[in-house]
Formats: C-alpha cells, structure tokens, sequence
C-alpha cells in the first residue's frame, strides 16, 4: 500500500530535553488513526512536526512522498490544541478568514458541517462554550480539501455531548481518499472510530496495530490495551 504519512528517525531536542526519539512509522490512506499517549509523551510535537510547524533535530518526514515544509502546507490540514481563530471574530468571520487564507477551503462543506455542528453563522466566538468552539475549529479543518487530517486533542476538557457530536462529525464529514491522525489520552471515548492506534510513551513509539488485530491477537480493547501499556 501507498504510504501517506512516512516518518523515519524523527527525533527533536528542546535544549537538553528530548522529546522525541528516533521516531519511525508510516500511516497508509484512507485511514483514521489515533496517536494515543499520556500528557507530555510527544503526541503534539509530533503533530507540529508533521504539519510543518516545527523542525525536528533529526530525521526524515514525508507527506504523499513530499518532505515536509512549504510543499506540504496545501497537503496537511492541523486542528491545534488551542484555537486559531480570534476572540472578536463571529462564526461567518473565522470561515471567512479560513476562506481567504485556504484556497482549498470548500465553503459549502463548512456551512454543511456548521448547520451539522448546531452552530450559526451570527454567533460570537467569545460567546461560544468550549465544546462549541471546539466544534468550530473542527469545521474549519474538515473544510479543506487536504490529504492529510491531524487533530491534536479535539476531545480535551469538553463535555460528554459534546464529545460525542464531534466525533459524530469526523465520520460523517471525513474525507475516505485521505487519512486522518488524532492525538488524544482520553481512549474509551474515541476507539470505536479509529482504523488503527499508535502508541507513544515518552517520545518513542512502543506499538502500532491495527484495531481489528488488537481485538483478534491480544483480545483486548484499545482502551485496555492502553491502560496496560501506560501501567508498565
């Protein structure tokens, strides 16, 4: 299978601090996999790297064959842990501005996933709860056409409903030809839509496999094959 997302080697230094080491996997199409890993294990400075945000210290990471930089800026959608929007902007103003900056931000999506979301064009962002917004930044990702999805937390500190309509949305509005990556610790509430998981302890990958095969070799869930290896 033709690879989407290829790393090899990865590794990224903070002063004395490494926060990763040697990372190497590859993600094939039209895949959703979730990169899964307690708080400070290198989920999201592997999410920066691969979007292009930061450079590693070492090693190779390619999108669609392309390493990654500007080439790959049009290839790579990123939903942050924090939003990008500004406070003072109404919903219609932030897919405005997406609109502006992407151009391929398909708006007709973006009004298809804000109506899906309950969320209306006239809303303050500022107004809006945390769930709700985290709704809005994942409109705003979903609306690109890229070949590359990556969520970093979309789950993180919102509530139950809100949880459950955002990965409601992920499924219904998921492109198939693309793959979508999604960093997170809170496994129970996400597993049933993941394709395959990568785990990631302390800036090291210690295991990646298909969901289906989790289930049929170990007879585990994700959730308990996760809380078995973070026990460790």
């Amino acid at each position: 299978m033709e690879q989407l997302l290829e790393v090899q080697g990865l590794s990224k230094s903070y002063g004395s601090k490494k926060a990763l080491h040697g990372v190497s996997f590859s993600i094939g199409k039209g895949k959703i996999v979730g990169l899964l890993g307690t708080n400070g294990s290198g989920k999201s400075t592997l999410m920066k790297i691969a979007a292009g945000l930061i450079h590693p210290s070492g090693g190779k990471i390619t999108v669609d064959g392309t390493p990654v930089g500007l080439a790959t800026k049009s290839l790579v959608s990123f939903m942050p842990d924090r939003p990008l929007t500004e406070s003072w902007m109404k919903v219609r103003d932030a897919v405005g501005f997406y609109r502006d900056f992407y151009p391929d931000f398909d708006e007709q999506k973006a009004r298809m996933m804000l109506d899906f979301m309950n969320l209306h064009e006239k809303e303050k962002i500022n107004a809006l709860s945390k769930g709700m917004n985290e709704r809005l930044q994942l409109t705003l990702t979903l609306s690109r056409n890229a070949k590359l999805y990556l969520l970093d937390e979309p789950i993180g500190g919102v509530d139950p409903v809100a949880r459950a309509k955002i990965l409601d949305a992920i499924v219904e509005f998921y492109n198939e030809e693309s793959s979508l990556v999604i960093s997170t610790h809170l496994v129970r509430d996400i597993e049933r839509i993941f394709d395959e998981v990568i785990f990631i302890r302390g800036g090291e990958i210690v295991m990646q496999e298909e969901v289906e095969n989790l289930r049929i070799q170990y007879g585990k869930s994700v959730d308990d094959m996760f809380r078995e290896v973070f026990a460790e």
